[in-house]
């Protein structure tokens, strides 16, 4: 009997640890869905891109992806976006997808301009860059690569001049 209570208390023990390790870490995640004036901002490619993603300047989270739509006339994809009230964005403010890590991942980074004129609420950014997949990249760089080895090029850095002779003693 004694040995079923002390198996009860540690069990007891092990699921407070685990609600205290939960909650710190929930609220050092920072997954609070921001409140505030929305804006919407098209790109060419949102791959990767989901809702509820964050919207970032220079790393600090201003708001949240609120939603990802087809523009049935441009064939762009319009991502919607809540930013944070106290965050004013001007008018030339350029949108970039970014990846969080190698692994994947994607938030939206805003980058402010300096037009004096701020983007009214339901307003739209102008400026966007989707960024390119790693498929893409890596495509890119084989092609590069495959072109410097070309036979007969001379920018592989060999000349397709004759060896020079050695002088004769």
């Amino acid at each position: 009997m004694r040995r079923n209570v002390i198996e009860t208390v540690l069990g007891g023990v092990v699921l407070a640890v685990a609600a205290v390790f939960l909650a710190f870490a929930y609220k050092s995640a920072d997954l609070r869905k921001v409140q505030g004036y929305d804006i919407t901002a098209n790109f060419t490619s949102i791959t990767g891109l989901q809702g509820g993603a964050d919207v970032r300047i220079s790393g600090v989270k201003v708001g949240t992806v609120t939603g990802l739509s087809l523009d049935p006339t441009s064939y762009q994809a319009v991502v919607h976006l809540s930013v944070d009230n106290s965050v004013k964005l001007p008018k030339d403010t350029a949108a970039v997808i970014a990846s969080e890590s190698l692994l994947g991942g994607k938030f939206l980074s805003l980058e402010p301009g300096g037009d004096p004129d701020m983007i009214k609420p339901n307003g739209k950014i102008e400026f966007t860059q989707s960024t390119p997949g790693l498929e893409q990249l890596l495509g890119q760089v084989i092609f590069s690569l495959q072109s410097m080895n070309k036979p007969g090029d001379s920018s592989n850095g060999q000349s397709s001049q004759a060896p020079a002779q050695p002088p004769k003693l």
